[in-house]
């Protein structure tokens, strides 16, 4: 689905090669109440940053939790979007709210309809 795919850039007409590479607690690295989704795009990296408070939103809804698999989706659907739609311009970091990111959750489930469905994510060596 959204850990490895390929997507036109809506400018440059460009094929851009997305692959998902790490899911990073930004607590200790950047002092953030988030998650840093690191992508590459053709081999550039691109970063999505998902907001802790998504976590606790989710739960509180429906006693479940978001997965470190569908964390890697969420994520890539983003952006995805973001790339179609033309709003990537190149930015390293791309930063959602908590909305945003249950919205693009709710969209990744409806496609996949049970987590059970979601792709594992590549053990990086």
């Amino acid at each position: 689905m959204y850990e490895n795919f390929h997507v036109t850039d809506k400018w440059t007409q460009q094929d851009l090669h997305c692959v998902w590479k790490a899911n990073i607690v930004a607590i200790a690295t950047r002092h953030a109440d988030a998650v840093d989704v690191r992508f590459e795009v053709n081999e550039r990296a691109v970063w999505i940053v998902l907001p802790c408070m998504a976590w606790v939103e989710f739960k509180r809804k429906t006693g479940n939790v978001i997965t470190d698999f569908l964390t890697a989706q969420i994520a890539g659907h983003y952006l995805k979007e973001a790339v179609m739609s033309g709003y990537d311009n190149g930015r390293e970091m791309y930063t959602l709210s908590v909305v945003e990111t249950l919205e693009h959750l709710d969209r990744v489930m409806d496609e996949v309809r049970n987590t059970d469905n979601l792709p594992t994510l590549p053990v990086i060596a």
